[in-house]
Formats: structure tokens, C-alpha cells, sequence
């Protein structure tokens, strides 16, 4: 039985050709794209606060609506660091993740404690009283004008930030390429898919010997610190906070993306965070001021149709598309008519 586990284990975390042509397209995109990368930039950013929430909702089951909390609390410590202390993108990127993480272990205690009901406003409630805290607080944080001043040094001594975001969607996109990797290492270990049972059923997790609390907790706090790190990046690249990082929207929009591209699997984040900023982008070029209204009819028809059956739809037109430009395949089906 242990074999098998072990098995299916590693055949779960093996890498398939398809992952690599996915990251090869993304490295590719600072050559293909030249003029694109900040947007490129913001997409990677929004994709690696995705893969956060994804750990603890697609694989723990946990529902959160502040999770904006760690991604606003990551923004304005590599902030207030460069700005007051150390410049390095890099050390603040552990310092912010560092920080978010110990703030996650805080409030892993209170979000674990009732219903999903009860989770979802106390997540909420962190968020905003974070929110009101950077709000009053304006002698550190900047208040409603944010936190100016804000100056990085070149990534590692060497590569220097520029106006057309190339160094920062490079920088930005190394970090989600390796906590991504480091988060699928986790999903396909003994931990994730302990956590897959726990999402599936507790009561029969802790009967069978997980410690359902514990390991609830450690991945809430890994998922607080990747979205830490996530700020961080949108503090680092744009060098500037606002109230904005810790708005209830973002925890909105990040749900949204995980609608899109799919819970519990990471990259349903990623392709989710891709297909919602660039229709966002789309969108808002075309009805600045309805964007809004035909990103909720799309999520309307996507929940309503179900991911599933529009995916085998597409299939199923490319399959006839194929079968329409093959030799012989129009004769064929005069055949075969009555």
C-alpha cells in the first residue's frame, strides 16, 4: 500500500511536456513582447497571489475574502524597508514574506475556528481593519496619498529597474516561476495530499490520523506568505503602496481569477490571472466605463455553462474543424447521408 502511495506520489509531481512549453512561452514573452511588459508584469503579479489563495482554497478548502490582508501587509513592509532601511528588492521580498507569513500563523487560530460562514467575515474583518490601521496611521504608511519615496536598488547590485518594466516583469516572473515550483512540490508531497483529504472530508481525515488543524495551519501561513511576496513584487516594480493593496477588491478580483481558470489546480491561477487582465485590458480599452458589466456577464455564462462543458464545446468545433479540412472527409459525409 505504501508503494503505491509512493507511486502515485511521484507520478503526480513528474513535469509534462506541456508545463514546459507554458514556461518557455512565458520567459519568451520578454522578447516577443517588448512593448507589453508591464502589463506582463501585473499578470504574474496578480498569477502568484492566485497560486496563493489557491493553496488554501482549491487544496484545504478554506474560503477567504481578506486575502488582500497578506498582500497589503507584504506591499508596505518592502515598502517602509526600502524606503527606511535596505533598498535590496530581494532581501525585501523575504522580509515581506517573512512578515506575512508571521501574520498568517496569527490569524490561522481565529479563521479556523467555525463555519465557512464565520471563516469568510473573519478574513474580511483582518482585511479591513489592516486597511483602517494603514488609513490612521499616516505618518508611516502615507494614508489615502500613499507611500512615496519609495526607491529600489538594482536587483542583486546589477540589473536596474526601467521605465518600460522589462527588468521588473523578468523579476517578477523568476519569483512566481520558483515558488511555483515549490508550491507544486508541495501539493503532490504526503502534506498536499493530506490537505486533499482534509478538503474533501475532515471528520474522516481525523479519523484516519491527519492532523487536520496543524497541517490547516501550515498552509495557511505558506499561502499568507506567497501573497506577501506577491505584494512585495507590486510594491517593488511600481515603488509606490496606496490603501489600494489592502482594498476588499483585490481579494474580489483574485477570486474571480480562481472562477476563471479553476480551483485546485495551480494553474488555474495562472491561466485565470492571464485570460481576466487581458480581457480586463481589453474590456476597459474598448467600454471604459462598462467594462465592468461585461466581466460579469462572462463569469455569469461561465458558472452557468460550467467550465467543463464549455471546454468540451471548443473541443469539440476544433475536432470538426480538423475532420471538415482532411481529404476525402466532405465525400465522406455525403456517404453516409440518407
Amino acid at each position: 500500500m505504501r508503494d503505491r502511495a509512493e507511486a502515485l506520489i511521484l507520478r503526480r509531481a513528474r513535469w509534462r511536456p506541456a508545463e514546459y512549453v507554458f514556461w518557455l512561452l512565458a520567459f519568451a514573452a520578454l522578447v516577443l513582447f517588448p512593448d507589453r511588459h508591464l502589463i506582463l508584469n501585473e499578470i504574474a503579479i496578480l498569477a502568484l497571489f492566485a497560486v496563493s489563495l489557491d493553496l488554501i482554497l482549491g487544496y484545504a478548502g478554506l474560503v477567504s475574502l481578506g486575502h488582500a490582508a497578506f498582500f497589503g501587509f507584504g506591499a508596505y513592509a518592502a515598502g517602509l524597508l526600502a524606503k527606511h532601511a535596505v533598498a535590496e528588492p530581494v532581501i525585501g521580498l523575504v522580509a515581506a514574506g517573512a512578515g506575512a507569513a508571521l501574520l498568517g500563523f496569527a490569524t490561522s487560530f481565529l479563521v479556523l475556528r467555525g463555519t465557512d460562514l464565520t471563516r469568510l467575515m473573519v478574513t474580511l474583518g483582518v482585511a479591513l481593519i489592516l486597511g483602517e490601521i494603514a488609513n490612521q496611521a499616516a505618518w508611516l504608511t502615507g494614508g489615502a496619498d500613499g507611500l512615496q519615496g519609495v526607491a529600489m536598488d538594482p536587483i542583486i547590485g546589477v540589473f536596474e529597474f526601467d521605465l518600460f518594466g522589462r527588468t521588473a516583469y523578468a523579476y517578477s516572473l523568476v519569483t512566481l516561476f520558483l515558488l511555483f515550483v515549490a508550491a507544486r512540490r508541495l501539493v503532490n508531497s504526503p502534506l498536499g495530499l493530506s490537505l486533499t483529504a482534509i478538503r474533501d472530508n475532515p471528520l474522516r481525515a481525523a479519523a484516519v490520523g491527519v492532523p487536520v488543524n496543524p497541517r490547516l495551519v501550515a498552509v495557511y501561513t505558506v499561502s499568507a506568505a506567497y501573497a506577501g511576496i506577491a505584494g512585495a513584487l507590486l510594491a517593488q516594480t511600481t515603488q509606490f503602496v496606496s490603501l489600494d493593496v489592502l482594498d476588499f477588491h483585490r481579494s474580489a478580483d483574485v477570486l474571480l481569477v480562481l472562477v476563471i481558470g479553476g480551483a485546485g489546480y495551480l494553474y488555474g491561477g495562472i491561466v485565470g490571472a492571464v485570460l481576466f487582465r487581458l480581457v480586463q485590458d481589453l474590456l476597459a480599452g474598448l467600454t471604459p466605463q462598462y467594462w465592468h458589466f461585461w466581466i460579469g456577464l462572462i463569469l455569469v455564462v461561465l458558472v452557468l455553462m460550467g467550465r467543463e462543458r464549455m471546454t468540451s464545446g471548443v473541443a469539440a468545433l476544433a475536432r470538426a474543424g480538423v475532420d471538415r479540412l482532411r481529404p476525402g472527409a466532405g465525400r465522406a459525409t455525403k456517404e453516409l447521408r440518407p
